[in-house]
């Protein structure tokens, strides 16, 4: 009898023991990065058109705001786990916030505070747009009714065409930003040696109005002081193709964003190796992020 106890009271330490353990150690690994936003990623959940988090949207009149032609937001609507990484995001020429609608709930719904822009007027230019993506973002901080869900050190931007340039023009006028993706990005400026942001740019293999060519490669190779950058020219697509769901920009998007607004290094097996060249992805180039 006293040998069964002597053992059922080591077991009762050992478990103990386990248990303590296993406490400290996902405390520790969740001290390693506070800003883990939703359960471990797969294949599926990152190409779902929804992702873990309930979203809600809001609009902001271009009349409440200055330097930019208000828009909407998108946004996680419980604060459970913590505040989110936002990305402001650009239209380009000509187009309205609308055009990149589809984009909004479905990054938001991954643990991110997006808000999709309109700009002063639809024919501003690269320069401006960048302006403006910088002057959103200190709305939401600051101002928006989202502020309190957002961290301001955990920032990024995006956008399409001149948006996309304008994503360029933003990521050198502020290096604290997180993470830039030019989605068929079109600028006169070639040369963007002076971003220190991690940049994953989006071509379009057959884009006749940003050729990669002339636009998205030459950025990319001009990415010289980013820490980590990749470019993705997709398959067959044209410089439009943005504008429509589309699952292979979505799933490469938001694992860039949760890579480097998020730090959740989670999202890294979707980025390197590299993905293989196929029927969504014509040609891929990157540093590989590091696990740092």
């Amino acid at each position: 009898m006293r040998r069964n106890q002597k053992s059922l009271a080591g077991l009762a330490l050992a478990i103990a023991a386990a248990t303590t353990f296993g406490v400290v150690s996902g405390t520790a690994q969740a001290a390693e990065n506070p800003y883990e936003r939703g359960p471990a990623p797969t294949t599926s959940s990152i190409e779902a058109t929804r992702g873990y988090f309930a979203t809600a949207e809001t609009t902001v009149s271009r009349y409440s705001v200055t330097g930019f032609g208000g828009g909407s937001i998108y946004y996680p609507t419980s604060t459970a786990q913590g505040t989110f990484g936002a990305v402001a995001v650009s239209p380009g020429y000509t187009a309205g916030k609308d055009s990149l609608a589809w984009l909004g709930p479905r990054v938001a719904s991954q643990g991110f505070v997006v808000f999709i822009i309109d700009t002063n007027s639809v024919y501003d230019q690269p320069a401006s747009r960048g302006d403006q993506l910088l002057a959103a973002l200190d709305y939401l901080t600051q101002r928006s009714s989202v502020r309190t869900r957002i961290d301001p050190t955990r920032l990024g931007v995006m956008g399409h065409s001149m948006g996309g340039g304008g994503s360029l023009d933003a990521s050198v006028k502020r290096p604290s930003l997180q993470a830039a993706v030019p989605i068929t990005p079109w600028n006169t400026d070639k040369t963007w040696g002076g971003s220190r942001v991690p940049t994953f740019i989006v071509g379009a293999e057959n884009d006749s109005i940003a050729p990669v060519s002339s636009h998205a490669e030459p950025f990319y190779q001009s990415l010289t002081a980013a820490p980590e950058k990749a470019y993705l020219e997709a398959n067959g697509a044209s410089h439009f193709y943005p504008n429509s769901p589309d699952t292979t920009l979505a799933k490469y998007v938001i694992s860039w964003l949760k890579r480097f607004i998020d730090n959740d290094t989670r999202y890294e097996q979707f980025l390197c190796p590299p993905p293989a060249r196929g029927t969504a992805i014509e040609e891929w180039r990157s540093t590989c992020p590091h696990l740092s």
